[in-house]
């Protein structure tokens, strides 16, 4: 996308009528630009899911899916994982950070699991969020991914693009979600997580964004923050769980038939994983 495509005066105050619409235009062109959006932590069942996202807190998810292979052939179950030997299981997970807390939290949460659910991971978001280390981000990654319950998402990524986009100042990830609920249709909010996460790893970034290779460049308010030209743009642009600068990669193989590039057909393949 040439950089004089995009180019702007101050933008006019906007009604709240013209936010939402204009938020509601980049929620199609991101549809369109990731249509294959996708939780990208590995996982078979809810209790797998749960575990993986509770250690994804303050790592990335490449990381997190390389330990949880050897994590769920020890404890598969959250009876295996509730009598684990906090040592033992703290190893295992240590290359995912803060693995003493995370440790705790996942032993508290499986006993939680095995004394009051049978076992099972529970579908309504106000049990969710009484077991041990999860909150309402970890709760609606669940309920929308496995249960098919509507939830939004707000991790660093979706709130730093929700501010970004214009859709709100707040800070706080509660009062993100609620902001952001009011917007979109709840049938929606579950994909639109995927889809602004999305983004945000492979090109709205929080250090510097590619806005030069954006392909909502003109619906964004804060076009500019990031590199607008082109050319620098695409070598900012980065790609797939387990990418490595330069590489190209192909779509994960559950998604068969999907583009290898995030961006548009015809672009550049992206590289890199953030997590």
């Amino acid at each position: 996308m040439a950089e004089s495509k995009v180019r702007r005066t101050a933008r006019k105050p906007e009604s709240q009528l013209a936010m939402v619409r204009r938020a509601r235009k980049i929620n199609r062109e991101l549809a369109e630009v990731y249509p294959y959006a996708h939780p990208e932590l590995d996982f078979e069942n809810p209790f797998q899911l749960l575990v993986a996202t509770v250690l994804s807190a303050q790592t990335t998810d490449l990381r997190v899916n390389q330990t949880t292979p050897a994590l769920f052939a020890k404890y598969p179950t959250p009876e295996d994982m509730a009598a684990a030997v906090p040592e033992e299981l703290e190893e295992i997970i240590r290359p995912t950070g803060f693995f003493r807390a995370k440790a705790r939290s996942l032993i508290g949460l499986s006993a939680a699991l095995r004394d009051r659910y049978d076992g099972e991971v529970p579908g309504r978001l106000k049990d969710l969020v009484t077991l041990p280390g999860v909150g309402r981000k970890t709760a609606n990654v669940v309920l929308g991914n496995v249960f098919g319950v509507p939830g939004i998402t707000v991790d660093t990524h979706f709130g730093r693009l929700a501010r970004r986009f214009g859709w709100t100042t707040e800070e706080d990830p509660e009062k993100v979600e609620a902001v952001v609920a009011e917007i979109f249709p709840k049938s929606e909010w579950t994909m639109l997580s995927h889809r602004v996460v999305f983004h945000g790893r492979r090109i709205c970034h929080a250090r510097k964004p590619a806005c030069g290779a954006c392909p909502i460049a003109e619906l964004c308010p804060s076009y500019g923050e990031g590199e607008t030209d082109p050319e620098k743009a695409q070598k900012l642009l980065k790609y797939e769980k387990g990418g490595q600068p330069g590489q190209r990669l192909k779509p994960p193989a559950d998604y068969p038939g999907l583009p290898a590039s995030p961006l548009r057909p015809g672009q550049p393949a992206a590289v890199g994983q953030e997590g």
